[in-house]
């Protein structure tokens, strides 16, 4: 019975980090917005790593890959499980903080293909930690599965293609897309709240300075504010989140005004997206120019989508020749969208057609 438990275990331990790992690596990107929300300042101050985020996503990734394929043919059993232990016990401290202070929403444990609440992730990773315990105590069990020279050319193989994939993935775009924007999609529908969907219920909390302390009141407190306390700040505490569309915080604003229903509404709209101007490809942006003109000549309206400044996208404009109008939507909006900056997105009446990473230019269809 031991033995079938922690074969098990073995198993199952094995294929979940595998296929955790892989599902990241297919979108590395996407995985470094999650450690720079954790290395950022609601959470634990440590902007100096942000930089670093995607280099330490790759990093975990592949190794969540090559740990689940170490355990599941027998590779070095003792570094294996204890690499294996303080991988799961580093993240059940992550998802155990974001779940008890609820500062950050999802932790990407799946990336985009299985979106978790903080407590399942949490869930999640008690569950893996126990069975992660199990293999420790029991690692004597877990015998290798093939003789040396091809336990050693698996595990070179797996850290080859691996980092292979990740090189891919981020010069083009994420093999798989599990995004709300993904090709196929219609940008409307997915704005819309369904009939009958739950609502969110939200208390209106009221921030009053008493005695030099910042101190919160709900509504029900106001007849019960100390004089002399002065007003600072209002804001609204959601108590229990209703029913949200897939797509939201989507806008095409242009000096004050909201465009997007005019452009949704439109055939053939191309979109270039460009969250960070400051830290786009310049070789990507250097492309717009002469890819705006061709798109026009086939009868394309072209925007470009930002979250820069005004004066920011002035400058690069002037830099790289740009002639096409800057609209703004938030930074968050934009990098779900796509993953590159700067990348093509083809619409016709809110339906995304196409997609395409700077460096594809050449698979776009016009």
């Amino acid at each position: 019975m031991k033995n079938i438990i922690t074969q098990f275990s073995r198993i199952f331990v094995g294929i979940l980090f595998i296929i955790s790992g892989l599902i990241k690596l297919n979108d590395p990107i996407g995985f470094s917005y999650k450690l720079a929300e954790y290395f950022s300042e609601p959470v634990f101050n440590m902007p100096f790593f942000v930089p670093f985020a995607l280099a330490f996503a790759l990093f975990l990734v592949i190794l969540e890959v090559v740990l689940g394929i170490m355990l599941l043919i027998g590779y070095k059993t003792k570094f294996t499980i204890w690499s294996l232990l303080l991988l799961i016990v580093m993240f059940t401290f992550l998802t155990f903080y974001s779940a008890y202070f609820n500062v950050v929403k999802d932790c990407g444990c799946f990336g985009d293909a299985l979106k978790l609440t903080p407590w399942q992730s949490f869930t999640k990773d008690i569950v893996l930690l126990f069975f992660i315990i199990i293999l420790y105590v029991n690692r004597k069990l877990i015998q290798p599965l093939f003789n040396n020279n091809v336990q050693n050319s698996v595990i070179y193989a797996s850290i080859v293609l691996s980092s292979l994939m990740g090189v891919l993935v981020l010069n083009h775009l994420p093999l798989i897309d599990f995004r709300p924007f993904k090709v196929g999609n219609n940008i409307q529908k997915g704005m819309r709240i369904p009939d009958g969907a739950e609502k969110s219920v939200v208390e209106m909390v009221f921030i009053y300075k008493v005695g030099g302390v910042d101190k919160e009141f709900t509504e029900k407190d106001l007849m019960n504010i100390p004089e002399g306390a002065v007003f600072v700040d209002r804001k609204d505490k959601v108590i229990t989140e209703g029913y949200v569309p897939p797509i939201h915080d989507f806008t095409m604003e242009k000096e004050g005004s909201d465009y997007k229903e005019e452009f949704l509404e439109a055939s053939k709209v191309m979109l270039i997206v460009a969250y960070d101007l400051v830290h786009a490809d310049e070789d990507g942006l250097a492309k717009m120019e002469k890819l705006n003109a061709d798109a026009k000549a086939k009868g394309y309206q072209v925007i470009g989508m930002t979250a820069s400044s005004p004066e920011e996208i002035a400058a690069a404009k002037k830099q790289f020749g740009m002639t096409f109008d800057f609209y703004f939507c938030d930074a968050i909006t934009l990098k779900t969208i796509e993953r590159a900056n700067p990348s093509i997105v083809i619409l016709d009446k809110g339906t995304i057609l196409q997609k395409v990473h700077h460096n594809d230019l050449a698979d776009l269809k016009l």
